[in-house]
This record gives structure tokens, C-alpha cells and sequence, in this order.
């Protein structure tokens, strides 16, 4: 009776990880996963940032904006009246016009020849070209274009001798200034500037009474 009643021997115990030895188990799993996401979203990150800044840039300040060309004046040389006030027939008569490029733009803006055409009732009476040149970035050049003019031409109009009663000549110019504009040598943008003058002048006193230009840019 007494063997009967020896307690039967107790089966090993099972030791089984407890919570928090299992999460200390998968916690350097879960911050080496961590740090490798931040080492990929890191450069994502950067590369966006950059994109969205150059788009800004693109949008901005590298905007490519329009030159801006003005006729600043007219004088009239080498004008050659006879004793009645009349224009001669082979006189010799020069337009210098006072001409500004204006350039807005963060880069320089170079133009090759400039073409200047003068006009006299609707017939070319004489054309000058100007040599290449560059305005700086955000600089405005000046420059003077001589036209000699055909006075043939303009002696020859219908309406000559009607102006001459008038003491008033109206003269009409066409320029032409192409040129381009390159920013960080990556963006190109090729520019025609075009503007188309009307000029009223005193025909005795060669003084310019009335004014009046259209400017037009092609990009």
C-alpha cells in the first residue's frame, strides 16, 4: 500500500517564452525593417524635393520672359532741300534710329544680325543691318541703325508732293531682332523680337512730331 501511494513522478515542465521574451526576440527584426525604410524614403525624398524645385525654378525665376525693344528716336541726316523746299532727286537722305534691346531674364540674350527696313507709303525706300551682339541678363543695349534712303523711291510716290505741301512726311519701320536665350546651358529658347514703327517728321525743320510703335515677340 505504501509503494502504491508513492506519488507518481511530475513530467518535466515546459518552459514556454513568455510575451515579452517573444517581442524582445522580434524587436531587432522590426528596427533593422525600419531602418531600411528610412535609408530607401530618405533618397525618394530628396529626389521629390529636388524635382518640386526645379519645376519652381523652371516656373519662376528660369521663366524664359520676352525682350523688350524700343525706339527711343528718329533723326533725319543728310536731308538735301532745293531753294522751293523740295526734296532733290539724287540727294542724299539718312534715318539713324536710336534703338534699345531690353533683356528681363536671368540669362544673357544673344541675337545674331539685326534687319531694319524703312518704308514710304507702303514702298521700301531703304534697309540697314545691324552686327550680332548679346544683352547681358537683365541689362537693356543701345544701339544706332543708319538707313540711307532711296530717294528715288520716294520722290517717284503719288502722294510726294502732296506731303511736301503739308510740310509733313510720314515714314513706317520694320526690325527684326532674332536671336536666343540659354539658361544654365540646358534650356534654350530661340527669340524673335519684331517691332513696326510709324513716324511722322517736319520736313523743313527735320524735327519728329508723332511717334508710335507695335512690338511683337516670337518664342
Amino acid at each position: 500500500m505504501v509503494d502504491r501511494e508513492q506519488a507518481r513522478p511530475l513530467a518535466p515542465a515546459i518552459e514556454r517564452p513568455s510575451s515579452e521574451e517573444h517581442d524582445s526576440s522580434l524587436h531587432p527584426k522590426t528596427q533593422a525593417h525600419k531602418k531600411l525604410i528610412k535609408r530607401c524614403a530618405c533618397p525618394l525624398i530628396s529626389l521629390l524635393l529636388l524635382a518640386i524645385l526645379i519645376i519652381v525654378l523652371i516656373f519662376t525665376v528660369f521663366r524664359v520672359k520676352d525682350p523688350v525693344i524700343t525706339m527711343n528716336g528718329v533723326r533725319i541726316t543728310k536731308l538735301e532741300l532745293s531753294n522751293t523746299m523740295t526734296l532733290q532727286t539724287r540727294a542724299n537722305m539718312s534715318l539713324v534710329a536710336d534703338v534699345s534691346v531690353k533683356n528681363p531674364n536671368v540669362a544673357s540674350f544673344r541675337y545674331s544680325n539685326t534687319t531694319t527696313s524703312l518704308y514710304y507709303r507702303g514702298v521700301m525706300v531703304g534697309e540697314a543691318r545691324g552686327p550680332p551682339g548679346r544683352a547681358k541678363a537683365r541689362r537693356t543695349i543701345r544701339m544706332n541703325v543708319t538707313i540711307d534712303v532711296i530717294t528715288d523711291r520716294v520722290v517717284s510716290s503719288p502722294d510726294f508732293t502732296t506731303d511736301l505741301g503739308s510740310g509733313l512726311m510720314t515714314m513706317s519701320s520694320f526690325s527684326r531682332v532674332p536671336g536666343q536665350v540659354k539658361i544654365l546651358n540646358l534650356f534654350k529658347r530661340h527669340v524673335v523680337v519684331k517691332m513696326n514703327c510709324s513716324t511722322t517728321f517736319n520736313i523743313s525743320t527735320q524735327a519728329i512730331k508723332e511717334q508710335s510703335c507695335i512690338r511683337k515677340v516670337k518664342l
